[in-house]
């Protein structure tokens, strides 16, 4: 039993400790280093010392006029559209699939495990899986397409820019909608079941329930995934990389992949990559704050509005009568 006036908040606070001393090491700093180097002359391998510019923005000013940076997010925005769409499409797909009481659909676990499978498989056994699969000029691709007579010789896949963005975005597909679905799935188990049971009394079909009933009410779980999937798109890195390291011809070149040649190749220039890793972060922050903008509860924020006024009017009021007895 819990003594009179001991506290035990102390050893929630001793086990946090570790953690913070963590994030503030291997990520409050480096964070906040990253911001100041933006703002430096600091180039070049092995080099610790740097200075402030005289005009401190300079090199955010060269990385938005650098045309590979702003090829670098038109890269990433397509790839992240071409990808995100379908995979919320088809993972609301197998949610209200498997989430559909009338049909009680049998082997539900094996399924799920399937389709969440891509997911944890590394990025470099995917990236070198799709390599092999597209090869030139000798790949099972290349086989299929000259055994159906869909082509005369072999396809160099990999030398045409849009094939490489639709294979780079298939992959981030395809590893992805199985973690969307079983997030999904989470939280339609999380609702109140009542809330079906009333559907189904009132006879909507399984359509109407999962449009008029499962969606409205999943708005936290869909915007949790926009925000995760958007912070993960625009950081998209390994599968580029791994792939075609950006190509061909920087068609598939995302921002997270400029940032890493700024730093790690040529002149190593850490002050440019750094400027260009804070516009990244802005970029995140605020089409973040649009999408938290639009999937907002209307309702709550007309209700907060409303309560608002009427404690404005209430005050107004009371100073009102305070004057009016004075």
């Amino acid at each position: 039993m819990r003594r009179k006036g001991v506290s035990y908040a102390k050893y929630g606070y001793i086990f946090c400790i570790p953690f913070v001393l963590a994030w503030l090491i291997f990520s409050l700093y480096p964070t906040i280093y990253t911001t100041v180097l933006g703002f430096t002359d600091l180039k070049g391998s092995g080099k610790t010392e740097f200075h402030f510019l005289a005009n401190p923005f300079e090199n955010y000013v060269k990385i938005l006029n650098n045309p590979s940076f702003q090829q670098s997010l038109s890269n990433t925005a397509i790839l992240w559209i071409i990808n995100f769409i379908p995979q919320v499409l088809l993972a609301l797909l197998l949610t209200a699939w498997f989430t559909n009481h009338r049909r009680k659909i049998k082997g539900q676990g094996i399924f799920k495990v399937l389709f969440y499978m891509p997911n944890i498989i590394t990025a470099a056994t995917i990236a070198i899986l799709f390599s092999t699969l597209f090869g030139y000029p000798m790949g099972p691709v290349n086989d299929l397409f000259m055994t159906l007579g869909l082509s005369d010789g072999p396809i160099n896949f990999l030398l045409q820019k849009w094939t490489a963005r639709g294979i780079v975005s298939f992959i981030q597909f395809w590893m992805w909608y199985g973690y969307t679905m079983i997030v999904l799935i989470s939280g339609v188990l999380g609702l109140n079941p009542e809330l079906f049971e009333a559907a189904e009394i009132d006879g909507a079909s399984s359509a109407q329930t999962f449009f008029f009933v499962t969606i409205p009410n999943l708005r936290t779980i869909l915007l949790y995934t926009m925000i995760t999937s958007l912070i993960g798109g625009l950081q998209m890195f390994d599968i580029p990389k791994l792939f075609q390291n950006g190509g061909p011809d920087n068609a598939t070149l995302t921002t997270s992949l400029f940032i890493y040649g700024q730093a790690f190749s040529g002149s190593y220039m850490y002050n440019r990559a750094s400027a260009a890793s804070m516009l990244l972060f802005i970029i995140i922050a605020v089409l973040s704050a649009i999408i938290f903008y639009i999937m907002r509860d209307k309702d709550a924020a007309q209700l907060k509005k409303q309560e608002k006024r009427q404690r404005k009017l209430l005050k107004e009021a009371v100073k009102a009568a305070g004057r009016a007895a004075a």
